[in-house]
């Protein structure tokens, strides 16, 4: 007689493939930002908007935080009820302070990138530029400083170039001849042939058509400022503003150029006009106020404008 078989249980486990992915998900996250959804086993999550982000999109700005320094604003909360009434602190973190090396954009004071205040020039700089060495701090003026006793100050240095430029330039009027000789026509011979090779020499934008160029000899003043490049041949648009040019030849010859970040006029560049005697406004065309040939020279702290000179400063 053959013996009954008692029938197997039902199998109700899921299959294998099935539970090695339930286990995976269940170790990590999936990003929460609304174009990645990329499962990240080791999730980040903000103290903000308190949502679950991938390492890429875990910083307020990359996953667009809707409550963007809200834990910021939560943690001086507690410490003014703890500590009492007082000032504000300074060094609450933000996401608009820059580095404050010129040719550097990265924001400091930020959840990734932490500040580094250096004491000697009395600013702040990202991890790049902390060091003396690296944001040219010897040549800085600290900001709020007062100048030493006896030590000339940016402005006075500034205004000393300015008085030699224009000796150096009323000199160069003075040795033009002025009757028509036959030095006279030999000294013509020697400029057509000077901006012959200035326009050889000469670099620029490649795209600037050749009928609206006008060709410069730029230099970078010693007395102001330390330039890597202190002078060179480049040309530009007739149609540029002075103020472009200015940019410009600052980053050509690799002038540190805070004309737009600082409101101190001893940091700020201004052109001169070695022929025309004068600085030139930032507004004024540079077709109708240098033609090739001529010399421009960056200062730094000389002001506005030139005593008796009228300028437009846009």
């Amino acid at each position: 007689m053959t013996p009954s078989r008692t029938p197997d249980p039902p199998n109700n486990n899921p299959p294998s493939s099935d539970m090695a992915t339930a286990d995976v998900e269940a170790i990590g996250a999936h990003c929460q930002h609304p174009y990645c959804h990329q499962l990240d086993f080791l999730p980040f999550k903000c103290d903000s908007c308190k949502g679950t982000y991938c390492l890429d999109h875990r910083s307020e700005t990359a996953h667009q935080c809707p409550k963007a320094g809200e834990w910021a604003r939560r943690r001086a909360q507690l410490e003014n009820h703890s500590s009492g009434p007082s000032t504000p602190r300074p060094n609450i973190l933000t996401h608009e302070k820059q580095c404050a090396e010129p040719s550097c954009k990265t924001l400091i004071d930020t959840p990734l990138v932490t500040g580094v205040h250096c004491d000697k020039c009395n600013r702040s700089y990202c991890l790049k530029h902390r060091f003396t060495n690296d944001h040219n701090c010897a040549n800085l003026t600290p900001l709020g400083a007062r100048p030493a006793t006896g030590v000339p100050t940016q402005r006075e240095r500034g205004l000393a170039a300015l008085d030699k430029l224009r000796a150096w330039g009323l000199k160069k009027k003075e040795s033009l001849p002025k009757t028509p000789q036959t030095k006279t026509k030999a000294a013509a011979a020697q400029r057509i042939q000077e901006t012959v090779t200035l326009k050889k020499t000469a670099k620029g934008d490649a795209a600037i058509p050749p009928e609206k160029r006008i060709y410069l000899y730029v230099e970078a003043s010693s007395d102001t400022l330390t330039a890597k490049i202190p002078k060179g041949t480049f040309f530009y648009n007739r149609e540029y503003t002075v103020g472009r040019i200015l940019d410009l030849a600052a980053k050509s010859l690799q002038v540190s150029n805070l004309n737009n970040r600082s409101e101190s006029e001893e940091d700020k560049l201004r052109v001169f006009h070695v022929e025309g005697g004068r600085l030139l406004g930032f507004a004024e065309k540079v077709g109708q106020s240098l033609q090739s040939g001529n010399t421009i020279v960056l200062l730094r702290g000389v002001g506005p404008g030139m005593v008796g000179t009228p300028e437009n400063t846009g």
